[in-house]
C-alpha cells in the first residue's frame, strides 16, 4: 500500500514567512474563447514538500538538477520524536541512536538507515507555521554523514531552527553529500522501516525542487 506523505500544494499551503506563496492564475480560458484552459503557477520551490539543493546554502554548490534520484528512492526509517521531548532541544547522537534502536529491523534491512525521516509533530500540515521544532545537533548531522547517510527528511519546515541564519545543519548535511527533504506529512506514520519513493522534479538551476513523496509498507518475508 502506498501512503502519500506530501503536503498538498495549493493556495492554502503555508509558506515560510516572507517567501513566495503558491498561486494559480490563468493564461488561457475556454470561456473567453481560448481553445484550452491553461494555468500559470507562481510559488517558491520551498512551499510544500520539497528537496533542498546544495545551492540553497552556498552559491558555489550544485543546483537542483544535480539531485540524485537514487538517494530519494529505497528503504527508509521513520522515527518519531518523543512527545515529551523539548521542541527547542537539538537531537544528540545518543538520542538518535536510542530512537533507531527502538525501531525493529532498522539496522537489519540493508540501506534502511541511510534514509531517515523524522516526525517532529511540528509541521505546516495543520495549516499554521510552527514556532519551533527539534533539529539535529550539528555533530549529529556530521556523524550521520560519516555513517553513510544519503537522505535526511523532516516534517518540519526546515532542518535548521526557525531563527537560524547560518543554517549549520544544512551545511553539514548538504556539504557532506547527503540530501534533504522538508515539509513531509508524517502525522499518521508510525515508526518503522518503509520503502520511500520521493524523487524531486528535474528543475534546472534552482535551489530546491518540489517533491511528491510516498511511502510503501514493506511486505514481511515469505
Amino acid at each position: 500500500m502506498l501512503i502519500d506523505i506530501s503536503i498538498p500544494l495549493g493556495a492554502e499551503t503555508v509558506p515560510w514567512p516572507g517567501d513566495t506563496p503558491f498561486s494559480c492564475g490563468w493564461s488561457g480560458r475556454i470561456e473567453r474563447g481560448d481553445s484550452v484552459n491553461l494555468t500559470a503557477l507562481t510559488f517558491s520551490p520551498h512551499v510544500g514538500t520539497h528537496a533542498d539543493a546544495p545551492l540553497h546554502v552556498h552559491s558555489g554548490w550544485p543546483a537542483s538538477e544535480t539531485l540524485t534520484v537514487s538517494a530519494f528512492v529505497g528503504p527508509a526509517v521513520v522515527l518519531t520524536v518523543p512527545t515529551d521531548y523539548p521542541i527547542d532541544t537539538d537531537l544528540r547522537i545518543e538520542t538518535l541512536q536510542a530512537m533507531l534502536a527502538a525501531v525493529p529491523d532498522a539496522t537489519a534491512i540493508p540501506g534502511a538507515t541511510s534514509r531517515i525521516l523524522l516526525r517532529t509533530g511540528q509541521s505546516i500540515a495543520g495549516g499554521h507555521f510552527p514556532t519551533d521544532w527539534p533539529t539535529l545537533a550539528v555533530e549529529t548531522a556530521r556523524w550521520l554523514v560519516d555513517q553513510g547517510l544519503q537522505l535526511w527528511g523532516t516534517d518540519a519546515p526546515s532542518a535548521d531552527r526557525r531563527t537560524s541564519t547560518a543554517l549549520p545543519v544544512h551545511h553539514a548535511l548538504l556539504g557532506g553529500g547527503a540530501n534533504l527533504l522538508e515539509n513531509l506529512a508524517l502525522t499518521a506514520i508510525v515508526p518503522g522501516v518503509y520503502d520511500l519513493i520521493a524523487p524531486p522534479l528535474l528543475v534546472v538551476g534552482a535551489d530546491a525542487a518540489p517533491v511528491r513523496a510516498l511511502l510503501r509498507e514493506r511486505r514481511p518475508p515469505v
